[in-house]
C-alpha cells in the first residue's frame, strides 16, 4: 500500500497504542473535560511520556483542544473533544458494535449503552 494513500496514513495514526483509549475517556463523563492527571488516573497502564505525546498527537490532528487554565497554580491543562473528535466516537461505536457481532470472546460488554465505554 502506498505510504501517501488516505487509508495509509489514518489506519497508521489510529492503530497507535493507546489512541483510541484516550479520545474514549475524553468522551466519557458529563463535562466533556479532562485534565491530564484524569486521564492518567484512567489510564494507569500508560506512560506519562506516552500520554503527553499522543494528547499532542491527537491535538495536532484536530481530535481534541487543548485549553490552559492559568487562574490556579500550577496552571493545569484541560482536554476535551473537538467536534471531529466527537465524530470520531461514531468510529469507536461502531468498532465495538463490530466486534459484539463477529469477535466472540466479546460478551463480557454486550450492552448497546455500556456503563464501562459509555456507549
Amino acid at each position: 500500500m502506498d505510504k501517501n494513500c488516505t487509508v495509509y496514513k489514518t489506519a497508521n495514526f489510529i492503530g497507535k497504542r493507546w489512541t483510541l483509549l484516550i479520545l474514549l475517556e475524553l468522551y466519557k463523563g458529563k463535562q466533556g473535560i479532562k485534565r491530564y492527571s484524569d486521564l492518567k488516573r484512567k489510564l494507569p497502564d500508560i506512560t506519562p511520556k506516552i500520554l503527553s505525546s499522543r494528547l499532542k498527537e491527537l491535538q495536532n490532528v484536530g481530535l481534541i483542544n487543548k485549553k490552559l487554565d492559568s487562574s490556579v497554580m500550577p496552571i493545569r491543562s484541560e482536554y476535551s473533544l473537538t467536534a471531529s473528535g466527537l465524530d470520531f466516537i461514531k468510529i469507536i461505536k461502531e468498532i465495538k458494535d463490530w466486534s459484539l457481532k463477529w469477535m466472540p470472546k466479546a460478551k463480557e460488554c454486550s450492552v448497546a449503552d455500556c456503563k464501562i465505554c459509555d456507549l
